[in-house]
C-alpha cells in the first residue's frame, strides 16, 4: 500500500564492475540459474527489467526501479539473507571501478541520453 499521496515514478539504473577473468565461467553459469528467492527479492524491491551484460572484463547491468525509496528497498535486499548468501558467492568475482563507495560493489553510471521513442515529430 502506498502512502497517500505517493505515486510509483520508474527510474532507470545503468551500473558497471569488472569480471575477474579467472572467475567468467564461474559467474556465467551461476547467472544461467539464479535462485529464485533471490529474484523474488529483487522483485520484492520493486526492480524490474533487469539485465547484465558482458563486454571483455566489464560487466553491464541495467534495471528499472519502480518504488517510492530506493534506500529502503536496497536495504531491504541486503537484509536478506539468501540474498547475502548469494553475494557472497559473486562478490568475490568482481573488481569495484571508481569511485569507491562504501558497501556498494557496483558503480552508478549517469544517465546521459533516454529516448522513449513517443515523442518524434514528423519531418
Amino acid at each position: 500500500m502506498l502512502p497517500t499521496g505517493a505515486f510509483l515514478d520508474m527510474k532507470r539504473y545503468g551500473q558497471v564492475v569488472r569480471l575477474k577473468p579467472e572467475s567468467r565461467d564461474e559467474y556465467l553459469n551461476h547467472h544461467s540459474a539464479v535462485w529464485p528467492s533471490v529474484l523474488r527479492t529483487i522483485a520484492d524491491c520493486n526492480i524490474r527489467n533487469y539485465s547484465i551484460f558482458e563486454h571483455g572484463q566489464l560487466l553491464f547491468a541495467y534495471f528499472e526501479y519502480h518504488g517510492i525509496d530506493f534506500a529502503a528497498d536496497m536495504a531491504k535486499m541486503a537484509a536478506c539473507p539468501e540474498t547475502q548468501r548469494w553475494w557472497g558467492l559473486m562478490f568475490p568475482m568482481l573488481e569495484k571501478l571508481p569511485p569507491e563507495i562504501q558497501g556498494q560493489r557496483w558503480t552508478d553510471l549517469p544517465e546521459i541520453f533516454h529516448f522513449d521513442g513517443t515523442s518524434v515529430d514528423p519531418a
